[in-house]
């Protein structure tokens, strides 16, 4: 523990800096340059705190952003997003990384983009690679805060465009007509993913020999958002859709038994540009393939066809009940089922009490 003491006009200290009574410093005799006792405890808690957060973390300002990066393992979606990141950041060290200067780094990057894609494409990575670093011990912890809605709504106002468009999922009718005018392979995916809740990067990701079981009625969807493989049963209108596939090795791939995949796609990109093109010639409302597929698993189950959400949970793999109603199920009919309901209330009320809303008054003469 350092103490001061007064040599001549001068305050000096003395004694070693500890933590949790354990000695962390060599002996420390050294002048505050301070003339006043208050002047000297300022230097000894401002010592004493840096060689603590010293002892705790590390040197200060040894360890950049780029060296973070190399010490995390992202996604490959995730190591997208960091490449800009380390062409901003790379040279600084972490210690100097503001939440505030974070959180600006989305209208300076990508000023045209809504704060949802800023949280997702810099607030996220940034957080992950510095709190990465944090758990090895090699520089302290970060928080950065999303952004409020009011900062969202002013920059939708500054791009012109709306964030957070309201989703429509998908649905038998949707997915009927759909698969009228698209590729097999298409038609298949998009019916898989209706009624299994896949992700389209899981489904195709699937290998003919590792994920599919077609005579047992059975597939394998690959690990994703913290879930492992899984094994699931699937309805007999999917086992025969599937069983008339043709795996494909993915354009631009080596032909081999290891490269085949379930439905030929090398990327969830893979599918797009015909998925659009069957949307048009349908005569339908273009839905990506996360909408039709998962979205439209939530809500059909949920919603339209009233299964407990706990099934639904289940079945689809959200460990959070509450991401069903909070994300994957959406209103239908709104208006019209308002209105009803009041309409159902007002009869109701007419008969128990005898009077009439818009009962006709007859004035007397």
């Amino acid at each position: 523990m350092l103490t001061s003491y007064k040599r001549g006009i001068v305050w000096w200290a003395k004694g070693r800096i500890e933590y949790n009574g354990r000695a962390i410093s060599d002996y420390i005799r050294e002048s505050t340059g301070a003339s006043t006792a208050q002047g000297a405890q300022d230097w000894i808690n401002e010592r004493e705190a840096r060689e603590i957060r010293r002892y705790l973390v590390g040197e200060e300002n040894s360890l950049t952003f780029a060296d973070a990066v190399l010490l995390y393992d992202p996604t490959s979606e995730m190591a997208g997003y960091l490449i800009p990141l380390v062409e901003e950041l790379g040279n600084r060290p972490v210690t100097s990384i503001s939440p505030k200067e974070v959180r600006d780094l989305g209208q300076k990057l990508q000023p045209n983009n809504s704060t949802d894609t800023w949280r997702r494409q810099i607030i996220t990575p940034i957080r992950a690679v510095i709190n990465n670093a944090h758990d090895l011990g090699k520089c302290p912890p970060i928080k950065i805060k999303g952004y409020s809605t009011a900062e969202r709504t002013a920059q939708d106002k500054n791009r012109n465009k709306p964030s957070r468009k309201r989703k429509m999922p998908g649905s038998w009718d949707w997915l009927l007509k759909f698969r009228q005018h698209a590729p097999q392979a298409h038609g298949t995916l998009a019916l898989f993913m209706f009624m299994t809740g896949a992700r389209i990067g899981q489904a195709v990701a699937m290998h003919p020999s590792k994920h599919l079981d077609l005579q047992n009625g059975k597939v394998c969807i690959p690990s994703a958002k913290g879930h492992a493989d899984e094994w699931i049963d699937i309805p007999m209108e999917l086992v025969v859709d599937l069983a008339n596939l043709a795996p494909k090795v993915p354009r631009g791939h080596k032909r081999h038994h290891m490269n085949l995949r379930v439905f030929g796609f090398a990327s969830r990109c893979g599918p797009l540009k015909a998925w659009k093109s069957a949307c048009s010639k349908a005569g339908i409302p273009y839905l990506p393939p996360h909408s039709a597929g998962r979205h439209g698993f939530g809500q059909e189950t949920a919603i339209r066809q009233g299964v407990d959400k706990q099934a639904v949970a289940r079945a689809g793999r959200w460990a959070d009940v509450q991401m069903i109603d909070r994300t994957y199920t959406h209103p239908e009919d709104s208006t019209a089922k308002i209105h009803t309901a009041f309409r159902t209330g007002l009869v109701q009320a007419e008969i128990s009490t005898g009077l009439k809303l818009l009962e006709t008054k007859v004035s007397s003469k």
